[in-house]
């Protein structure tokens, strides 16, 4: 009932355009990188900007974890993150994850493959225009959202 509620006042949000900000507090992300990469660190930094609790993994060789979540090999970049039952592959915007937890479609995913410039994390260089993909259980995906000018 609560989950509903939550839902609800989600969607009712994103319908009205209001910022979401404060919708991610108390939102657990469990990202897992390679601690030598600076972007990845930007990426943890620009969502716990945004409200979400997170909590860091760089134990683990980054092909094993990839493995292990599922993440196909033609969507992949630098780090991956678990939120609630979501994996979130590389520098995917909160709007994206925060849209992602409130319609909760029956998906493994997001995934923003490659590192472009200008998403989340990638700040440095001329914005390039990327897609996040939603990616189902079999590994297929198509847009889910489209970042910078038409391609």
């Amino acid at each position: 009932m609560i989950r509903a509620g939550v839902r609800g006042a989600l969607g009712l949000a994103l319908a009205l355009g209001l910022p979401l900000v404060a919708m991610a507090a108390g939102t657990t992300a469990v990202v897992y990188r390679d601690p030598s990469c600076g972007c990845c660190h930007a990426w943890i930094s620009y969502l716990r900007d945004h409200g979400f609790d997170v909590s860091v993994h760089e134990n683990e060789p980054m092909s094993a974890v990839k493995a292990r979540l599922g993440v196909p090999v033609q969507l992949a970049s630098c780090h991956t993150a678990r939120i609630g039952r979501y994996v979130i592959e590389g520098h995917v915007p909160v709007e994206d994850i925060q849209r992602l937890l409130a319609e909760r479609p029956d998906a493994w995913g997001l995934a923003a493959p490659g590192m472009p410039m200008g998403s989340p994390g990638m700040e440095m260089g001329p914005a390039q225009s990327y897609d996040v993909r939603l990616v189902d259980g079999d590994g297929s995906s198509r847009v889910f959202a489209h970042h910078g000018s038409p391609g």
